[in-house]
């Protein structure tokens, strides 16, 4: 616990913004592509990469309320919360999805969570999906004992956190032509796209199935900014199979990645978008000339 007023995020001393490096890398350069990394993942020690940016504008406005979010039994977004939490002096408490965990050994990613405070609270499968109706989220948090608690959604992505990552855009304003990121709940890309210039573009590649990003980002820039904003696409055929699987060929990717840049490579998110520049800088996708920007949204855990 800390007596930092938790209004005051400040006083953790992010590193914002974050650092811009060129990664020199021969596969690009034939291509006449130049690659930056853009280390949000050294934003923060605990609140790694995106992670501070949708998170720091809900808690600013929690002054020592309790907040309630959500996520899987790996999810990046409760451990960030949950070490928030500790950071500042926030009860906290994470709806997890899977009852059937409730009496299961934590997992490294849940045992983290509950090291830094965090009360965990599990939910059926069936429930969870319906945790953005009134009704149900009513229930859920009657049920996790914190029916006054700051709501902040699962990934963090609502409008606070969508302005929020407007900065990360503008803090690539002038050095890249196409900014590329992973994406999980669209809320970066909403933000980060509208903080850039015009004439310069987005690349999300999504790292769930399903095809539900495209209405997600519309719906995010509406609530953000009253109207769409910016320039950005996806890209759906980089997932390998949907959220943290992998594939022989991209675990390959990162570890030659590793090598050869000297950055760990987190492989949930991270790893699919750069697998991604390099398939598309192969296929042409870039004309020569084109400076790339591929935001580093996380590192590996454990």
């Amino acid at each position: 616990m800390t007596s930092t007023d938790p209004a005051d995020l400040t006083a953790l001393r992010p590193r914002l913004p974050s650092p811009l490096q060129e990664a020199v890398d021969d596969r690009f350069e034939r291509r006449g592509v130049r690659l930056l990394l853009k280390r949000d993942d050294l934003i923060h020690p605990d609140l790694v990469g995106n992670k501070w940016r949708k998170l720091a504008p809900n808690l600013a406005t929690a002054r020592g309320r309790t907040v309630v979010t959500f996520g899987g039994a790996y999810s990046n977004h409760l451990r960030a919360t949950a070490a928030a939490g500790r950071l500042l002096g926030l009860p906290t408490v994470g709806v997890v999805r899977g009852q059937e965990l409730a009496g299961r050994p934590l997992n490294p990613s849940l045992a983290r969570c509950v090291a830094d405070g965090m009360r965990l609270h599990f939910t059926d499968r069936s429930t969870y999906r319906r945790k953005a109706e009134p009704g149900t989220l009513a229930a859920l948090l009657r049920a996790a004992g914190a029916e006054d608690a700051v709501v902040v959604p699962e990934g963090g992505s609502n409008a606070a956190a969508v302005r929020g990552c407007r900065a990360l855009g503008e803090e690539l304003a002038g050095h890249a032509d196409v900014v590329a990121l992973a994406c999980g709940t669209g809320g970066t890309l909403a933000g980060l796209t509208a903080g850039l210039p015009r004439g310069r573009r987005t690349l999300g590649i999504p790292v769930l199935k399903g095809g539900f990003l495209t209405d997600e980002v519309r719906r995010l820039q509406q609530r953000a900014f009253g109207g769409p904003r910016g320039t950005w696409s996806l890209d759906d055929r980089f997932h390998c199979g949907g959220y943290a699987r992998t594939t022989p060929e991209l675990d390959s990717f990162a570890a030659d990645f590793e090598r050869r840049h000297g950055l760990p490579v987190e492989r949930v998110y991270v790893a699919k978008m750069l697998y991604a520049l390099l398939a598309l800088t192969e296929e042409g996708a870039f004309p020569r000339g084109t400076t790339l920007a591929a935001v580093v949204t996380g590192r590996p855990f454990p």
